[in-house]
């Protein structure tokens, strides 16, 4: 065990320092936290030593906690997750107190954290035990606590330490938001005491540790005259920040995320009591968190799964195929933001449309951006340079030459993409992948006007481009691997998050989102309150509603999407009721938010103002309103049954991807780890139970999928069936 060494110097100064073998970034770990444990003893028991750093052996401090550890303290039921929490605790306190005196709060001795770049949840709560955190200048380090991000909340000392050290409501966006910093802003924030030049920082850890006195090393919080900064909940303003931080969790949570409750009781019950007893109810607070399994499902979705698919888990056997130059045909918001995230990530671009001026303010959206970027601080002028230098806008062809990779992005129609298929494979080299960004049509059907369909494959992006994390890559009948890695390898070059499904109309994520916003519609038509649809939809951790949602797609988009699948499905089309209410929007010139006028009302600058008022005159209002659960019901199984029929018919061959995918790609649930992992929560035969009462109510489309019916016979759960399996079948 090497996860820590230490070498003390002439000067008596002891430097722990933190290399976890093997790993890129260290990670916590029990035996590290013993080790720690260990050497901070031998130092403080040292007459010879003055003082501690503690810092890392690697460009960055710390990433976290190994999930290896909260996965076997789990395992252990809830006692052994509070007697860990304590262990870690105790050790950490130990560091805080560093030997000192319990009634003199002397003859303790200094230590101080060193960071050399990004120090996160573990990595920061450490260091927060530290009598001073020094960090070095460096942009590209993330300095905070992003637990909650991943449903758990920080539960080694950072939540009641950050609240003492900067109050609650200053400590808010860093615990209930997870929002990270740069070294400087951590520094202005207070999160961190002080930012040198990189190779100083040794020394001037060094320095402080030499000057520290007692005074130092006593923390606010160990002071016999502490109070809270912003005041504790008894105290007049301190009442007020906590009443209005219980409105703001529940507003922005909708009571769905049983972190963020957890958090806002730890924090409001310690800080009614001494430091040490705070420690205890964190520690029964964070137990509570991780046996709930919306805990287990969000880190098992947006961490463990999402990383594993960012590294190429199903990526086929194929030799680097990283994108050197990229060709976007289409210069609309669709390409524009193609061609922005390439450049972006080092690409060449090429951006094409029939005309320059299109081609050109195609590439004026990457500018805009870029500027935007400036003005927050986070773009420098040579960055955008370097950017806007990487793309040519350009009508012309036979700028393709030396492209391996085109992404097609022009208008859905078959036609006007078969001709830019055969304009593209004319100008490029035989080698060179062909990728058609479509959210519905099927990619086998276009690929037949590619003269290499093995070398065609189907790239969906999300819009906007820049801000959404999924990307859908969708395998034709007869895309090759090399493809597939190709186009795999592009997503990884951008900082998007891949899921691959096999061709079908929709894909996987439009297949799921449709049904979902059809089934609110339909509601509006048998005469549900709209707003009961709307709010259902948020209490129970949608995003947005499916009207809402619509509306920001546009209503016109839907006729359109409507029209096309009913050609092509003809008998077997099943929503006429929502074409009717669709296509009536659309001939009152309500198309959504583009035309300040949808399913909601708009004023003249486009802000949303409230539900329109003449859905219910055309649609009266049923006079018996069907219940809370039951609409959630009809919302959420709307979905997850469109994502069991996508595995059980192999469109979609891992449930990682099916759960990763939908929570980045239409914001399914997140607190539920995604539509599997619901099911799994809830149990399928409880799931079956509930679509034979929903097939009942409201017809077939919520027959329970015979693999459903299956998992409930045997008692199984989807983790348990496939697991992180590739195949389904």
């Amino acid at each position: 065990m090497t996860d820590f060494t230490m070498q003390t110097d002439s000067d008596g100064v002891a430097t722990i320092t933190w290399d976890v073998a093997r790993k890129s970034m260290n990670v916590m770990s029990t035996a590290g936290f013993a080790l720690l444990s260990d050497l901070v003893d031998q130092a403080l028991a040292d007459p010879a030593v003055k003082g501690i750093i503690i810092t890392s052996g690697k460009k960055d401090f710390a990433g976290g906690m190994d999930l290896n550890v909260i996965a076997q303290m789990r395992a252990g039921g809830a006692q052994a997750i509070f007697d860990g929490v304590m262990t870690m605790h105790k050790v950490l306190r130990k560091i805080e107190l560093a030997g000192m005196d319990p009634k003199t709060k002397k003859g303790g001795k200094p230590i101080v954290a060193a960071l050399p770049g990004t120090a996160l949840g573990i990595g920061l709560e450490l260091p927060l035990s530290c009598h001073r955190i020094i960090a070095a200048e460096n942009p590209k380090a993330k300095i905070g606590l992003p637990e909650i991000m991943v449903g758990i909340f920080p539960g080694a000392g950072g939540t009641t330490r950050l609240v003492r050290k900067m109050g609650a409501m200053m400590a808010a966006p860093f615990l209930l938001e997870g929002k990270l910093s740069d070294p400087k802003s951590a520094k202005g924030a207070g999160l961190i005491d002080e930012v040198v030049p990189a190779t100083d920082l040794l020394a001037r850890a060094k320095e402080w540790v030499l000057a520290a006195k007692d005074a130092d090393l006593v923390k606010p919080w160990d002071d016999k005259g502490y109070k809270m900064p912003g005041g504790a909940p008894y105290h007049p303003a301190g009442f007020m920040t906590f009443v209005g931080a219980n409105a703001m969790v529940h507003g922005k949570t909708m009571g769905v995320y049983p972190a963020a409750k957890a958090l806002l009781a730890a924090v409001y019950e310690g800080a009614l009591v001494p430091f040490d007893a705070a420690l205890r109810i964190e520690a029964r607070h964070f137990t509570s968190v991780l046996t709930n399994p919306s805990s287990s499902a969000m880190i098992r979705s947006l961490f463990i799964n999402k990383e594993a698919l960012e590294k190429g888990a199903n990526r086929p056997e194929a030799p680097d195929q990283s994108v050197k130059k990229v060709g976007v045909i289409g210069a609309g918001m669709m390409g524009a933001g193609i061609a922005y995230v390439s450049a972006n990530a080092g690409i060449e671009v090429v951006l094409i449309d029939a005309a320059q001026e299109a081609a050109d303010r195609g590439k004026k959206h990457s500018e805009d951006l870029l500027d935007k970027g400036m003005k927050r601080g986070k773009v420098t002028a040579e960055k955008k340079a370097e950017v806007l230098g990487r793309i040519t806008a350009t009508t012309d062809y036979a700028a393709l030459a030396g492209c391996d990779l085109i992404v097609e992005a022009v208008f859905e129609d078959p036609r006007v993409k078969a001709d830019v298929t055969a304009k593209v494979e004319a100008a490029t080299g035989p080698d060179c992948i062909f990728a058609t960004n479509t959210s519905t049509l099927p990619i086998t059907g276009l690929a037949a006007a590619s003269k290499r369909p093995e070398q065609f494959i189907g790239i969906h992006f999300f819009s906007p481009v820049d801000k959404m994390m999924l990307v859908e890559i969708i395998r034709g009948k007869a895309t090759g691997q090399r493809a597939v890695a190709k186009a795999l390898d592009f997503v990884r070059q951008i900082r998007k998050t891949p899921i691959v499904v096999n061709d079908a109309r929709f894909f996987f994520a439009n297949r799921c989102i449709i049904p979902y916003i059809n089934e609110g519609i339909r509601m509006v038509a048998e005469g549900v309150e709209p707003a009961l649809v709307e709010n259902a939809a948020k209490l129970v951790g949608m995003p947005l509603g499916p009207l809402q949602l619509v509306d920001e797609t546009s209503i016109d988009l839907g006729v359109k999407i409507a029209k096309a699948t009913k050609a092509a499905m003809g008998d077997d089309y099943p929503d006429e009721a929502v074409d009717h209410v669709l296509f009536w929007m659309a001939d009152q010139g309500r198309l959504g938010r583009k035309s300040n006028a949808g399913f909601y009302a708009y004023d003249d600058k486009g802000n949303r103002l409230a539900l329109w008022d003449g859905l219910e005159q055309k649609y009266p209002l049923d006079r018996m309103q069907p219940s809370l659960t039951d609409v959630q019901h009809r919302l959420l199984f709307a979905q997850v049954l469109e994502a069991v029929r996508a595995l059980e018919e192999g469109v979609l061959t891992d449930i990682r991807e099916g759960d990763v995918g939908a929570i980045l790609g239409w914001g399914f649930a997140p607190w539920s780890g995604g539509p599997f992992s619901w099911l799994d929560i809830i149990g399928a035969a409880r799931a079956v139970e509930i679509c034979r009462s929903l097939t009942a109510q409201f017809g077939p489309r919520f027959h329970a999928p015979a693999l459903l019916r299956d998992m409930a016979e045997k008692g199984e759960t989807f983790y348990g069936r496939f697991g992180g399996a590739q195949q389904a079948a």
